[in-house]
């Protein structure tokens, strides 16, 4: 369930450019009020200033219903916002969609760097920091892990600037369905298998409070 709220902006990003075209133009007027928005439902180039829109306020709208059910942020959350913001309102002011485009990938590689550089940062990687309360496995299982997402997401990363810039070219609808369906797919695919392998080493941690 985590996975698909995770993805939830994404979901929403993908129907408010799929269906640009048939929304109500109350619902475009409303964008419109925003400064220097200027949307026109005649002009195919303006869904996806429209659905970046969108994906801000649903982003933020993901923060806020997880503070409220588990009164508390989760980081990742918060860091994808901060990225989100940034790049999609230079996105929607220049009415350039290279920048909500080049925001998947430096999301991603920005992940990678920072679990990357928990090998090397003090005495837990980040990954064993995260789960280690619920499994305990060997220390080099943690680093296989922590490897592993870190070569995950600098692959969705370069992906997304090959799909985006050199396959998709000016067709912003094949970058959209690869947004969604493409890393959606392979993100699903990657974390089955990291599950298949942490489940072959892992042993539940005991809860002390029983004791």
């Amino acid at each position: 369930m985590k996975f698909l709220f995770d993805f939830l902006p994404v979901v929403f990003f993908f129907i408010a450019y799929k269906f640009f075209g048939d929304l109500p133009p109350a619902l475009i007027d409303v964008g419109n009020q925003i400064p220097g928005v200027d949307l026109q439902q005649s002009n195919p180039k303006h869904a996806i200033i429209f659905a970046t829109l969108v994906i801000i306020i649903a982003t933020i709208l993901q923060n806020i219903l997880h503070w409220v059910t588990y009164k508390k942020l989760e980081k990742m959350h918060l860091i994808s916002l901060v990225i989100l913001i940034i790049f999609g309102s230079i996105t929607v002011v220049s009415r350039d969609p290279d920048f909500i485009k080049w925001k998947v990938s430096i999301f991603n590689w920005f992940f990678a760097s920072v679990l990357l550089g928990s090998l090397f940062i003090g005495k837990k990687t980040l990954i064993e920091r995260m789960m280690s309360h619920a499994v305990s496995v060997p220390k080099n299982v943690w680093r296989i892990l922590t490897y592993s997402w870190g070569a995950f997401f600098i692959f969705i990363g370069v992906l997304n600037y090959i799909v985006a810039f050199h396959y998709a070219g000016v067709d912003d609808e094949n970058w959209v369905n690869f947004k969604l369906f493409g890393i959606l797919g392979l993100t699903l695919v990657f974390m089955i298998a990291q599950g298949i392998y942490l489940a072959k080493h892992a042993t539940p941690v005991e809860d002390e409070s029983k004791d």
